[in-house]
C-alpha cells in the first residue's frame, strides 16, 4: 500500500506540474500530461514487481541504479592539474550543464559516466532504454553546444567562473532531431511547455557525447551532498521517503 501510494502520488504531482490552478487540461496538455504518465508507469513497473519479489521489505537500502553509482572523480591535487593542463581547450559551463556534469561526476545520473552519444540519445528518447543494458532511463542527457572546436577527438576543460569542474572527453557529435525529442519526451511540441521551451529556445545546435571525469564539484550557496553522501547517512533498519520539489531536475 506504502509503494502504491507513493506511485500514484508522483503520478498526479506530474499531472498537477503543467496545468495551471483551477484550468482544465486540454488538447495537447491533455496528451503530454498523457505521456508523462505512461512514462511514469514504466518506471514504477519495476519498482511494483520488485516489491513483490522481497515482500516489500523496503527497510533495506535500495540498489544503486544500473547496479552501482558510477561517480568518477579525481582527489589528487595533482592529477587535476596534470588533467585540466592536457586539455586542448576549455569551455565555460551554463548552469544547466554545471548541473549535469555535477550529477555524472557524484554518480548522480548511474550508470553514465558521460554524456550520451547519438546511439544512446535516439534510444532513450524513442525507448527510454539504454542501449546494451535495456536499463530504463527516462529523459536524455545531452551536452549542447554551437563550438566548432567541439569534435570527437577533443578533450575539453569544463570550467565554471574559474573553477576548474571536469574533463569531457568528447566521443560523438551530432544534430538531434529536436522536435521528435520534444514528442517523444514531454508528448507535445508548442512552446508553451517549458521543456520544450528549453530544448527549441536555450540549446546548442549540436549535442556531443563522451566521458567526463570530475576534478571539483562546484561551489555552492546551499549543502549538496553526493548520492554516496546521502546513502551513508541512511538508517538501515526504517523506511525512507525521498521528496522532490516540482521543478529542479526532474
Amino acid at each position: 500500500k506504502m509503494l502504491r501510494t507513493v506511485v500514484l502520488a508522483a503520478l498526479c504531482a506530474s499531472a498537477s506540474a503543467f496545468a495551471p490552478a483551477g484550468v482544465p487540461m486540454t488538447g495537447l496538455k491533455q496528451s503530454a500530461v498523457s505521456v508523462a504518465s505512461s512514462r511514469l508507469a514504466a518506471a514504477a513497473a519495476p519498482m511494483r514487481s520488485a516489491a513483490r519479489l522481497t515482500g516489500l521489505n523496503m527497510a533495506l537500502k535500495s540498489v544503486p541504479h544500473g547496479g552501482k553509482l558510477t561517480g568518477n572523480m579525481v582527489d589528487d591535487d595533482g592529477k587535476k592539474k596534470e588533467l585540466a593542463k592536457a586539455c586542448d581547450f576549455e569551455m565555460q559551463l551554463n548552469e544547466r550543464q554545471l548541473c549535469d556534469v555535477e550529477l555524472i561526476m557524484n554518480g548522480g545520473l548511474s550508470p553514465l559516466t558521460g554524456f550520451m552519444d547519438e546511439k544512446t540519445y535516439q534510444n532513450v528518447v524513442d525507448n527510454m532504454r539504454l542501449p546494451g543494458s535495456d536499463l530504463l532511463f527516462g529523459l536524455p542527457i545531452v551536452f549542447d553546444t554551437d563550438d566548432e572546436r567541439m569534435v570527437p577527438g577533443k578533450t575539453v576543460l569544463l570550467k565554471y567562473g574559474d573553477r576548474d569542474i571536469a574533463t569531457f572527453k568528447v566521443s560523438d557529435r551530432y544534430m538531434p532531431d529536436k522536435v521528435n525529442e520534444c514528442k517523444q519526451c514531454y508528448g507535445e511540441t508548442t512552446l508553451e511547455h517549458p521543456g520544450v521551451l528549453m530544448v527549441a529556445t536555450q540549446r546548442g545546435t549540436y549535442y556531443c557525447g563522451g566521458e567526463v571525469t570530475g576534478l571539483n564539484l562546484p561551489i555552492r550557496d546551499f549543502p549538496c551532498k553526493t548520492p554516496a553522501e546521502v546513502r551513508a547517512e541512511l538508517p538501515e533498519d526504517v523506511d525512507v521517503v525521498a521528496f522532490q520539489c516540482r521543478n529542479p531536475i526532474h
